[in-house]
């Protein structure tokens, strides 16, 4: 067997083998002292939406790890403006922000939700704001009232606004049924991008957020698609023999880095989405592979075990000049940027097990996150606060989320069976 044939092997072995389903939240550890908030319910006039658009709010800052929420059922009143706000009621409960706001219909089928974050330990209003959007966006509405709280006190932009993508496997009638979704952020909202007989693997999102690039067996041999999101078009990429894997859009979204083995060994080559000509970036004897890029668009980082082990290297587009990254470990791979272009989540062994671990391109620490075994594929989100990864619970395959600084957890397993290979979105245009 070709060493390119046992590559593809391991490829598939990797993929879930369970039920799909949509996914839902546990956090299961916070931060030792939360920012505590109360989300009065919005008040919504009349008017009959099926989200309760509190609850959601309520949920993305939990999911945070960062805040705590007082109960509804503690709760002496329901204010839905700044006025009528008792203050006192509030440092009662020990809430240190208080949310409030009121919903208004303002033209057929749109409607303008008011809202309002209250400091309740100074006693005034940190802002007043203002979002607008169909029943059909409510959910959409709700994520970003999440986003303007959460940058308002951590500092840091918000990311519930945006999506995953992610993989899973069925076995149905003694047949694999391979799944590509697309969710919100916190799950919901799961959407079927592609159902196919054979493995789907590798999303990865394009700098608009408008597409994904994966690698799908439906031809009989591994191939690279673009897929729009919104009509659901596809373009075939790649169709040469042997392996096209882990395609990675630049930033510009112009480019696209992947894998092709059409030469013989599996190497890192460049595609012109635009010329649709291919340029060969390395040339070595050993398997170089996952490339992702930096912000600046003309360096990649990619996995190469030419050292002897899998190890991350850096690669300049323009000279082709290569550089080794990390030493510590036997293992270093699959490795995902934040977007300070400074700190790289990757895939880690030091003995016999895979962790997840953060790594600083600036000092060279090195940090295990996780506690988990056989950890892989970690996504950074846009925000660069926490981290995505697929991992095992038990026997099955989930998704969990850790922060950079390992002082957050939460885990993304699907009702029944197992999921694999996320991918987080870019911030949505």
């Amino acid at each position: 067997m070709s060493r390119i044939n046992r590559i593809c092997i391991l490829l598939l072995l990797a993929l879930p083998s369970s039920a799909w389903s949509e996914l839902v939240i546990r956090v299961t550890q916070g931060n030792d002292k939360p920012t505590i908030v109360a989300i009065s319910p919005i008040a919504l006039n009349g008017i009959q939406i099926k989200e309760d658009i509190g609850r959601i709010v309520e949920a993305d800052l939990k999911r945070s790890g960062l805040f705590s929420a007082i109960p509804r059922r503690d709760m002496l009143a329901f204010p839905a403006f700044s006025k009528d706000v008792y203050y006192r009621d509030w440092r009662m409960l020990g809430a240190e922000y208080l949310v409030v706001g009121s919903m208004a219909l303002i033209e057929e089928d749109r409607y303008r939700l008011d809202f309002s974050l209250l400091n309740v330990t100074a006693q005034k209003t940190e802002f007043n704001h203002r979002v607008s959007g169909t029943k059909s966006q409510m959910r959409d509405l709700a994520h970003l009232i999440s986003d303007k709280i959460y940058q308002e006190i951590t500092g840091i932009r918000g990311a519930f606004s945006t999506r995953l993508a992610y993989v899973t496997a069925n076995l149905e009638n003694g047949k694999y049924v391979y799944r590509l979704h697309v969710s919100d952020a916190d799950g919901a909202r799961e959407k079927l991008m592609l159902e196919s007989p054979e493995p789907i693997m590798s999303p990865s999102w394009s700098p608009n957020g408008k597409e994904l690039a994966y690698v799908s067996f439906e031809t009989g041999r591994p191939a690279i698609f673009r897929q729009n999101l919104v009509n659901a078009s596809r373009q075939q990429l790649t169709d040469f023999s042997g392996l096209n894997g882990a395609p990675s859009w630049s930033p510009d979204g112009k480019k696209m880095a992947l894998v092709l083995s059409k030469d013989g060994n599996p190497e890192i080559y460049m595609l012109d989405l635009q010329s649709n000509k291919f340029t060969r970036l390395t040339r070595h004897f050993a398997i170089d592979t996952e490339p992702t890029w930096m912000p600046d668009g003309k360096n990649l980082l990619f996995t190469s075990d030419r050292g002897g082990t899998p190890q991350i290297y850096k690669l300049n587009v323009a000279s082709k000049a290569t550089q080794r990254l990390t030493f510590r470990g036997n293992y270093n791979a699959r490795a995902s940027l934040a977007p300070d272009g400074r700190t790289l989540a990757l895939i880690h062994r030091a003995s016999s097990t895979f962790h997840v671990a953060s790594f600083d391109l600036v000092t060279g620490r090195l940090i295990e996150l996780t506690e988990t075994r056989l950890d892989e594929s970690p996504t950074v989100a846009p925000n660069g606060a926490m981290l995505m990864y697929a991992t095992k619970q038990g026997d099955r395959g989930v998704l969990a989320a850790v922060s950079l600084d390992a002082g957050v957890r939460y885990v993304l397993p699907a009702k029944k069976g197992d999921v694999r290979e996320p991918a987080w979105s870019p911030y949505l245009r």
